[in-house]
């Protein structure tokens, strides 16, 4: 969730209560689930091969940490992973004002094709609220079609508009997005298979970012505020929609409401695993009461509607809560401070993938405690041993038992195919096998305390090894020596460039993007014996096969390059390979697709695009028709353009601002005969940033030291502009003392939720950047109507410094009365805290240094906490904070 003030999640707890199904108060834990059946062992007839266990990769699809999906973010920078996040305004889709039934899907289509290029799927959710707008999406999503039709109302809290979430009209509008969506994504995917670029769907739509709240404007009657949500019955009828709609998309929900008691949704844990002080104690928000958790924890609303057990058939998700992000994996296995026992919540949620986006930016792959937490979520599947012969002629079985060291089962029928590969390391020959990973369920499952089956933690039996198997033809499989592998398809894998550079115009993301394409992550076992082709090799095997005469393949070719490219074609040549018989021909191949067949040694692919870059390898075939492996991959760029050839005009280059660890640039928009695209920015001759606006902000540089910079234009065909004037800038001097924020952009805010200590910063209700406050020319603005809340952990101790020092602005004067600020166990108005000689605090519209004392103002130095700022006290203006330090 966006981070919110403790009080809010404090004042849900009766509303969360309240939503729950009639009688779950009451209602009994599930207890342990039964154990699924035995199915039948390995065949004891095929010979038997043992395989050792090693840690799987950090990288594997749909499970760990997703960090947010910013337009043009490089997602190579952050920690591996299958997912990325984002959010979404229904109005984006629905945008027609005379009717809910029609959809245009280019905004979401863009963003699923862009997390497919970086190899990750989406996990994501659709809105009417959001206070503010994300930055990239609007904060009032209700579709147009809505107009006149329904009353509107305000959430004065948080300045949003809520729709009659009961009026016939709303309704009928968020059942026709659910069935259409699902009528266009549930089953578009191989086999009616789910779309292969989804990993997760949050509900959302109802209340403030799609979190099924509207507080404080909600069923609390008692704090005097009208109530803007659903009833039961509308809830009902919307949680009925979506999981009569959907078949294959994994669905999750915050709580477990009125209508899930059944439903084929999981759940979403927004504040995982966060400890929350309330009353003077400090308690989780993930663990039950039995586990020190509040009684509107996580899993406590599950066991009082028996619905802990979902996770076995259902996913679960969540959000590591921002303020504990950077810090969640410090204490692994166990917790501290606000960041409860982290083991222990994996084991019990049974999470499976994590919003974390500090984490995804800050953690090193190299922190073997962050590994095994990430490990340690979801699947964790091993392949202890394979089944077959070491002969195989006509038909042979294959066996392979798989089993689950993780929390949870993989939720997606991915196929599992079986393969042979020559000693080339080309694969020549693969089957498809019905097997269904969902059905390898975790060997241990951890017992809540609620059901009293010995003390904690107790481990119960759960999953079972599962022997899949399969009968297969050698028919067309040439004599010989082969290695028997077998792995599973990432769908994931016919999102190809080819695929995105054929999308409609609507939705057609870049070249520059689709340029920066790499294979989507194979599901990766816990296996030494898998390569990261995700290819397991299960041991040698060999055929009879049907061929008699030559069964030997040639070598793969050598040598291949580009003898030349024109505007539409790439020409190629290689040397000829050798075959004991001899070499018939060569097939060539364009990004993994055949796409000619020649006799010689040289081949010229035409029909292709101007200035397009293509993958080529070929291989080489004999008259027995045995294909040798592959030859090296080599790119090729073809010369030239069509349709719109001129470059945009250069850009005027000026530098408005200076950090010690930064420079903002600005320039003058350039112009083009159809138009500007976006920008290059260059460091030197280092590209650096490449925006799509005409403002970027350079960090993480040094202080006291000169860098120069240009900027070109390009446009959507990729010409790029001469470059602009050169400008050089000399950053400022470091400031002294311990620095909590400079807000020179390194770590980014907000998008990073992380302050130059490391630890989490935020912000909510401001007028700008989605809630959280802009950062623009170095310094953080705040620009607030009576609502706004920031704050930034420090967690260091100060006993060393005697001063809180903030560099502050406003943008009228006088503004030290509208806001508080709390820090080291003492809160007051900032115009309220005493600095040396008496005097207070006064805000001018001038930088200005202020200097409030410590000790004198009964500031813990020893348990600082955290840095807030809230914005409550009637006031209406601006203030740009340039640094926050400790001197």
């Amino acid at each position: 969730m966006r981070p919110l003030r403790t009080l809010v999640a404090a004042a849900t707890a009766t509303l969360l209560l309240a939503l729950l199904p009639a009688g779950a108060a009451t209602a009994a834990p599930a207890g342990p689930p039964p154990r699924p059946a035995a199915g039948p062992g390995p065949d004891t007839s095929l010979t038997t091969h043992a395989y050792g266990y090693a840690d799987a990769p950090l990288g594997q699809p749909l499970k760990g940490f997703a960090p947010y999906l910013f337009p043009g973010d490089n997602l190579s920078t952050k920690y591996p992973g299958g997912l990325v996040w984002s959010y979404f305004a229904l109005n984006e889709v629905m945008k027609d004002p005379a009717s809910c039934a029609v959809f245009d899907w280019s905004v979401f289509e863009k963003a699923l094709d862009e997390a497919a290029v970086w190899g990750r799927q989406v996990a994501f959710r659709f809105y009417l609220e959001y206070p503010g707008g994300s930055g990239t999406h609007p904060g009032n999503g209700i579709p147009p079609c809505l107009n006149g039709k329904t009353a509107l109302r305000t959430n004065g809290f948080w300045g949003t508009v809520s729709p009659d979430y009961d009026d016939p009209d709303v309704i009928a509008a968020l059942t026709s997005f659910i069935t259409a969506f699902a009528g266009r994504y549930d089953r578009a995917g191989p086999g009616g298979t789910a779309d292969p670029r989804i990993g997760f769907m949050s509900l959302g739509l109802v209340g403030l970012w799609g979190e099924w709240h509207t507080w404080p404007y909600d069923r609390d009657a008692a704090d005097g505020y009208p109530d803007l949500m659903p009833t039961d019955a509308t809830i009902h009828t919307i949680i009925g929609a979506y999981d009569a709609a959907f078949a294959n998309i994994q669905l999750e929900v915050r709580y477990p409401l009125a209508g899930t008691e059944t439903a084929n949704i999981g759940f979403h844990d927004d504040s995982w695993p966060y400890k929350e002080w309330r009353g003077g104690q400090l308690k989780s928000m993930t663990l039950p009461v039995s586990m020190n958790g509040w009684d509107d924890a996580f899993l406590q609303l599950q066991l009082n509607t028996g619905t802990e057990n979902r996770w076995a058939t259902q996913s679960i998700g969540g959000e590591a809560r921002p303020e504990i992000q950077g810090s969640l994996y410090t204490d692994w296995p166990g917790g501290s401070g606000q960041v409860d026992n982290v083991l222990a919540a994996t084991e019990l949620t049974h999470i499976t993938w994590m919003i974390n986006q500090t984490g995804a930016g800050g953690y090193s792959t190299s922190d073997p405690k962050v590994a095994a937490g990430v490990r340690a979520m979801g699947y964790n599947l091993h392949i202890p041993q394979a089944n077959f012969n070491a002969t195989a002629a006509g038909t042979f079985k294959v066996g392979v038992t798989m089993q689950n060291t993780g929390v949870a089962p993989f939720y997606y029928p991915w196929t599992t195919v079986i393969g042979l590969r020559n000693a080339a390391g080309a694969v020549v020959k693969t089957w498809d096998t019905s097997w269904d990973l969902r059905q390898v369920q975790p060997l241990k499952i951890r017992a809540f305390p609620d059901w009293n089956v010995g003390a904690d933690p107790t481990y119960l039996d759960y999953g079972r090894p599962v022997n899949f198997s399969a009968t297969l033809s050698t028919a067309g499989v040439p004599a010989g020596s082969y290695s028997l592998v077998m792995k599973v398809r990432n769908p994931l894998e016919t999102v190809t460039p080819e695929v995105l550079r054929a999308r409609p115009a609507a939705s057609r993301l870049t070249d520059w993007i689709i340029d920066q394409w790499r294979p989507a992550l194979p599901l990766s076992f816990a296996n030494a014996n898998q390569g990261t082709d995700g290819w397991v090799n299960l041991g040698p095997i060999s055929t009879t096969g049907t061929c008699t005469g030559d069964c030997a393949a040639p070598s793969a070719p050598s040598g291949l390059a580009v003898s030349g490219v024109t505007n539409t074609s790439v020409s190629l040549a290689w040397s000829p390979s050798t075959d004991n018989v001899g070499v018939t021909g060569y097939q060539v191949f364009r990004d993994g697709t055949q796409v000619g067949t020649v006799t010689g040694t040289a081949y010229t692919d035409t029909g292709r695009s101007p200035g397009q870059t293509y993958q080529y390898t070929v291989r080489a075939v004999d008259a027995a028709g045995n294909v040798s492996g592959p030859s090296a991959v080599v790119p090729a760029t073809t010369s030239g353009c069509s349709g719109d050839c001129t470059a945009p005009t250069a850009p005027t280059l000026i530098s408005p601002a200076k950090t010690d660890t930064s420079v903002s640039l600005s320039w003058s928009g350039a112009t083009d005969t159809v138009g500007v695209t976006g920008y290059d920015v260059y460091r030197g001759s280092t590209l650096v940033g490449a925006p799509g606006g005409t403002t970027y902000t350079d960090t993480g540089l040094t202080a006291n030291t000169a860098y120069s910079y240009t900027v070109k234009a390009r446009d959507a065909a990729g010409n790029r502009s001469v470059a602009s004037n050169t400008v050089t800038v000399t950053t400022a001097a470091a400031p002294a003392g311990l620095v909590l924020d400079d807000f020179d952009g390194a770590p980014a805010y907000p998008s990073a939720a992380q302050n130059d200590l490391g630890r989490w910063t935020g912000g909510n209700c401001f007028l700008d950047g989605g809630g959280s406050g802009v950062v623009t020319g170095g310094a953080l603005s705040l620009r607030y109507n009576n609502c706004g809340w920031f704050g930034s952990d420090v967690g260091a101790d100060l006993s060393s410094r005697a001063y809180l020092v903030i560099r502050v602005k406003g943008a009228a004067g006088g503004e030290q009365s509208h806001f508080n600020l709390g820090l080291g166990g003492t809160t007051k108005v900032f115009g309220d805290f005493t600095l040396d000689g008496g005097a207070h605090p006064v805000i001018t519209t001038s930088y200005q240094d202020i200097r409030i004392p410590l000790v004198a103002n009964g500031i813990s130095r020893t348990s600082p906490g955290q840095l807030a700022m809230g914005f409550w006290y009637g006031g209406n203006s601006t203030i740009t904070i340039d640094s926050i330090t400790f001197q």
